[in-house]
């Protein structure tokens, strides 16, 4: 087992039964939830959150001998956001090293040994010569063909806000306020307007929003402007 509590882990929901969702959690077995740790308040409908087969990001409450409880609720979004980054990154270099060698599985193994998996294609992106120890040269090569040629989407992070400004001079406030860098800024009606912004992975891209909406928040106290920033 490699995880412990407080750990954010990728799960897949296995079956309901009554109160308790079982799950199976990604490489390191089994374990459960009980109903009120899925969501905060009455649950109508469970399958709104959980349902056989789904895959579900969840916190590491307890380790008690060979059983693991989690939890939905208590994780973040924005830890829900980066857990689901992750898994797709390992996700992708284990189709890259199966199209590559013959023992992936092994491979795999060898790389958590000295690297973060996830950001394991990136530092080889950078510098190919680490594959020699992980596979043979042939393979190394294929591999590093199909890695150049697979291009890493950019990560997008969003936020919500809503702004109103109740001097003669609103509207102009208002554009004064949202005078921020590197974020895309559309209005949704309402006084509502979106905070996007872009990164080689979410951190970055968490980053440039984060920035921005520090920067907007002083502006709004300048302005003496209502401002209220939706929760993730």
């Amino acid at each position: 087992m490699n995880i412990k509590e407080g750990d954010i882990v990728m799960c897949t929901v296995k079956k309901i039964e009554g109160a308790t969702v079982y799950l199976d959690i990604e490489g390191n077995g089994e374990g459960s939830m009980s109903l009120p740790e899925v969501a905060a308040g009455r649950i109508r409908n469970i399958r709104d959150y959980v349902s056989s087969g789904k895959k579900v990001v969840c916190k590491v409450l307890r380790i008690s001998k060979d059983h693991i409880e989690l939890s939905l609720r208590r994780v973040t979004g924005k830890e829900r956001d980066e857990a689901k980054e992750r898994y797709q990154k390992e996700r992708n270099l284990l189709g890259m090293l199966k199209a590559s060698v013959k023992n992936p599985d092994e491979v795999i193994e060898k790389i958590k040994e000295s690297y973060d998996v996830a950001t394991f294609a990136e530092e080889a992106r950078a510098n190919p010569s680490i594959l020699d120890n992980l596979m043979k040269k042939e393979e190394s090569l294929v591999f590093s063909k199909i890695l150049s040629e697979k291009k890493e989407k950019e990560k997008a992070v969003k936020r919500e806000i809503t702004i109103k400004s109740f001097s003669s001079s609103g509207i102009n406030d208002i554009k004064y306020i949202l005078e921020a860098k590197n974020i895309e800024i559309h209005y949704l009606g309402s006084s509502r307007f979106s905070i996007s912004a872009s990164g080689k992975n979410f951190k970055e891209a968490e980053a440039k929003v984060e920035k921005a909406l520090a920067e907007i928040q002083k502006r709004a106290k300048e302005r003496r402007a209502f401002l209220e920033i939706k929760e993730k």
